[in-house]
């Protein structure tokens, strides 16, 4: 398959506005490659060669930091990563590896480069990508610095809920071990906030989350919309775990 006859990255907010012939150009030298499971594509401190289009499976993105490691993110299809390395010729912040079988585009770093100084549809649709991502990292940032533990699962609890038409019930995308990276907890603290969050409206059964107590469930979250939206734009960007599904 060749990446410029994909509807699907056409579409992206990144691409959907610049003129076709730049498109087809960005796309000529790019390539669609498959990843097995549990492979590293990336390593934080290598230099940015390629913008990572995901297609099919998924991808954690990952901080690491003297032996210890965190969940940053799991992008899922169809989105885009890591953006901001490539437009500034920087090393990789994070590392990214394959949570199951995986199809990727890779676009050479430097033609990303190039035409977001031909096309100013494009660039401006960098711009909006970036600020986009920037508000989301800001976003989580003061939830994780103004909320304590238990504060911080019910709002994701909640959030997912809401994010998927405010239904009751619903499935956790990612592993819990996944969550409770991503919320800067041990996956025993995860089970143990969980488990104290029965009486506060919400309960686990396996991967199910049950809302038995939304009024209780809010009191406890009080959310705000400077911290948990919504933000359509930053929600699409693949940089915070993927929404739920029912």
């Amino acid at each position: 398959m060749r990446p410029d006859t994909d509807p699907q990255i056409r579409h992206l907010h990144l691409f959907r506005d610049m003129a076709q012939a730049h498109f087809a150009d960005l796309m000529t030298a790019s390539y669609v490659q498959a990843f097995p499971p549990g492979l590293e594509m990336i390593r934080q401190g290598d230099p940015a060669d390629f913008l990572h289009i995901v297609l099919e499976g998924s991808v954690e993105l990952v901080g690491q930091w003297a032996g210890r490691e965190c969940t940053m993110a799991v992008v899922r299809p169809v989105s885009t990563f890591i953006l901001a390395a490539c437009i500034r010729d920087a090393p990789y912040l994070m590392t990214a590896r394959t949570l199951e079988r995986t199809r990727i585009v890779l676009v050479p770093a430097s033609d990303l480069r190039a035409m977001f100084r031909r096309d100013a549809e494009f660039a401006v649709a960098v711009i909006n990508e970036l600020a986009a991502c920037y508000r989301s990292v800001v976003r989580n940032a003061k939830s994780m610095k103004l909320r304590n533990s238990r504060e911080r699962v019910a709002s994701y609890l909640l959030r997912q809920s809401m994010l998927a038409g405010g239904v009751p019930t619903y499935t956790l995308a990612v592993e819990k071990r996944l969550l409770a990276s991503y919320l800067g907890m041990t996956p025993e603290n995860l089970s143990r906030t969980l488990k104290s969050l029965e009486a506060d409206g919400v309960k686990i059964d396996g991967a199910r989350v049950i809302i038995t107590d939304r009024t209780r469930l809010t009191a406890l979250v009080q959310p705000d919309k400077l911290i948990d939206g919504p933000d359509p734009v930053a929600d699409s960007t693949g940089s915070g775990l993927p929404l739920t599904y029912g």
